[in-house]
This record gives C-alpha cells, sequence and structure tokens, in this order.
C-alpha cells in the first residue's frame, strides 16, 4: 500500500481550509484516510499550519511520501 501525505479540502465554497492528511494513493482527494496529521488555513494573513511534526516524522519515516503542495507547507 503507498501512502501519501496530502492536504484533504474542507470549508464553504470560495474559503477553503484543509486538513494534513496521511492516506492510501489510491483513495479520493476528500476520500478515507489513514491518520490526520495537522490543519492549513490559507484564509487568514498569515497563513496558519497546525501540524503535529512527530506523527509527520512517523510517517515519513515508514515510506509516506507527501505531494508536492504538503511538502512545500
Amino acid at each position: 500500500m503507498s501512502v501519501k501525505i496530502r492536504l484533504q479540502r474542507h470549508g464553504k465554497k470560495g474559503k477553503p481550509f484543509y486538513w494534513i492528511v496521511a492516506a492510501d494513493a489510491r483513495a479520493k482527494r476528500d476520500g478515507k484516510y489513514l491518520e490526520k496529521i495537522g490543519t492549513y488555513n490559507p484564509n487568514v494573513n498569515p497563513a496558519i499550519i497546525d501540524l503535529n511534526i512527530d506523527k509527520a516524522v512517523e510517517w515519513l519515516q515508514n515510506g509516506a511520501q507527501p505531494t508536492d503542495t504538503a511538502k512545500n507547507i
């Protein structure tokens, strides 16, 4: 099973709010995920990023691949 760390969109139309999750690479963007790692809110200035570093490092050490956007955050 290939795992990716990626963003899952939530929030209202025009006001996106993202969860940073570890999910199976075959799952839909907003589909089933394995674990929620953090949140990203681009609606405020500066953007708020709440990330559980320990969980993120654990997933990366176990072979999870971050998407380009998740890597930039």
